[in-house]
Formats: C-alpha cells, sequence, structure tokens
C-alpha cells in the first residue's frame, strides 16, 4: 500500500465515521477565503498582462525611433578618386 493510498483510506475513514462534524462557520470561511484568493489571482493576472503589454509598446515605439537595424551613417567621408 503507497503513502497515497494510506492518506486517502485515512480520510475515507474520517468522513464515514459519524464522529467527523465540521464547525458551523468553516463552509463560509473557506467560500469567502477562496473568492477572495481567486479575484486576487485574476488582478494579478490582468496586471501582468497589462505590463507585459506596456513592455511591447515600447519596445515598438523604442524600435521605430532609434532603427537599431540600421547602418549608421559614416562619420569620414570617404577618399576623392579620379580627379
Amino acid at each position: 500500500m503507497s503513502q497515497y493510498e494510506r492518506k486517502e483510506t485515512a480520510v475515507r475513514r474520517l468522513l464515514e465515521s459519524a464522529q467527523a462534524s465540521v464547525p458551523p462557520g468553516l463552509f463560509d470561511d473557506a467560500v469567502r477565503r477562496g473568492g477572495r484568493m481567486l479575484r486576487r489571482r485574476v488582478v494579478l493576472r490582468r496586471l501582468l498582462w497589462v505590463v507585459l503589454l506596456a513592455c511591447v509598446v515600447a519596445f515598438a515605439v523604442w524600435a521605430s525611433v532609434a532603427q537599431p537595424w540600421a547602418e549608421p551613417p559614416s562619420e569620414t567621408t570617404p577618399p576623392l578618386t579620379r580627379w
């Protein structure tokens, strides 16, 4: 018998016994905390998407202004030939 099976049988025995009772406000507290956790996750996920979008927009603006793919202009003039 594996550790998981032992835990499962122990939990089943507890749930099937007549002495196992849940405190009166436990369900309401669990629902409230679970809802709060879900709302926090949704807000955090949306915030991360907004930050990612802002980074993409900032990179696009920088790339369009700086044009890092273009060769910089030459600072010296080429030598004159064929005079």
